[in-house]
């Protein structure tokens, strides 16, 4: 039985809406993932500078501060990151540096580490920049803050990505007034980031029926739980269960942490995993590279040192991220043993090959009347 002129144009008409519905859903899907790709965040941390103004010899100083700034400046040009943190401790004696030491200090750091303006540099607060808990006052914490242009604790928000800025320094719990400073600083965000999550935007929740009770006020930021960035470790008994290349010697992964000293307290650590809930943890401190997972929902990474002074192979953490997801690199460095190796090589090559040049030129006689002429030889051929 034939299909009518009608029946056909009908069934025409369906399958072109289904292929339109097909069609748009595939756009949706694509226009869904550019707008991902835009959003994604190329980020770099790093932890541990620990060198300028330290208390090495003048030349293990230099060679580890050449170290850091090419390994800075050539990570800089091949990756080309957005936005750079440094989890706490760039200077070694900036707990008691004196006003000319620090500027000092701050100089070389700014010399070392300079960065175009289409990378944002941004510095934590760590326990050799002001001190420890016994050691920090307002004036060394201010000196601080001033030449980073940023108060120590802090939410900043880059393409919807919210990073929660710690100073873990200041987390002492015994009331000192740095520590209410910074604890009652922590508790606005952890409102203002609650009453977002709550989908609740201050500008329309005052009279609203849906309004969150205690957001009147509350600053708006994205939706999304935080990167928390701190220099201290949340607590955990001991390194025994972190491994890889880059972990704690095996000798010292089982030494007993010390709450307040190597890493904050489990007071301090579950007011900070409970306040914020953070999707990704970031921290220095130990010189060492560790995974935890703390209350088998919050993963923290320990970013291992950049420096030469604390081990022999310095890395730092390459991360793209968005508003839902994270993927991370860690890039390492050459090893101090192994550039010690090369030049050291080259050097006896190159002494090699001048007696060698100059031994061509005189077969007969002691070496040192041999070494003198090579003078002589040089000057003769560039006349």
């Amino acid at each position: 039985m034939g299909i009518s002129r009608k029946q056909l144009v009908d069934i025409i008409k369906k399958e072109m809406a289904s292929l339109h519905a097909e069609i748009k859903e595939d756009l949706e899907a694509l226009r869904q993932d550019t707008k991902a790709d835009i959003a994604s965040l190329k980020t770099e941390f790093r932890a541990e500078m620990t060198s300028l103004r330290s208390a090495q010899t003048e030349t293990a100083t230099t060679i580890r501060e050449w170290q850091m700034e090419r390994g800075f400046q050539t990570a800089l040009w091949l990756l080309r990151p957005e936005i750079v943190f440094i989890l706490g401790d760039i200077f070694d004696e900036g707990k008691w540096s004196t006003p000319t030491n620090w500027e000092d200090d701050v100089r070389r750091f700014h010399r070392m580490f300079r960065h175009s303006t289409d990378t944002e540099l941004v510095v934590l607060v760590g326990n050799h920049d002001i001190g420890f808990h016994y050691e920090m006052d307002w004036s060394k914490l201010q000196r601080f803050e001033k030449v980073f242009n940023s108060t120590s604790t802090r939410i900043l928000t880059k393409k919807g990505i919210n990073f929660l800025l710690v100073n873990s320094v200041a987390l002492h719990g015994d009331g000192c007034p740095i520590c209410q400073s910074v604890e009652k600083e922590l508790v606005k965000l952890s409102r203002d980031l609650s009453c977002s999550l709550q989908n609740s935007p201050p500008s329309s929740s005052i009279g609203s029926d849906s309004a969150v009770e205690g957001c009147e006020g509350a600053e708006s930021l994205p939706p999304t739980p935080p990167i928390m960035l701190q220099h201290y470790p949340l607590y955990r008994v001991s390194d025994a269960s972190c491994t890889g290349e880059d972990a704690a010697p095996p000798e010292e992964r089982h030494l007993l942490f010390r709450e307040k000293y190597d890493v904050l307290s489990k007071e301090a650590s579950q007011k900070l995993l409970q306040w914020f809930k953070p999707r990704l943890i970031l921290s220095g401190h130990t010189h060492s590279g560790c995974e935890v997972l703390h209350d088998n929902s919050y993963p923290e990474i320990s970013v291992p040192s950049f420096n030469w002074r604390n081990r022999n192979n310095p890395s730092f953490i390459l991360a793209t991220l968005s508003e839902g997801s994270h993927s991370l690199s860690k890039c390492f460095l050459p090893e101090e043993s192994t550039v010690i190796a090369v030049y050291s090589s080259a050097g006896a090559l190159l002494l090699l090959a001048v007696m060698a040049h100059c031994l061509c030129f005189k077969s007969v006689g002691p070496l040192l009347p041999c070494l003198s002429l090579c003078a002589l030889i040089g000057k003769h051929k560039y006349l």
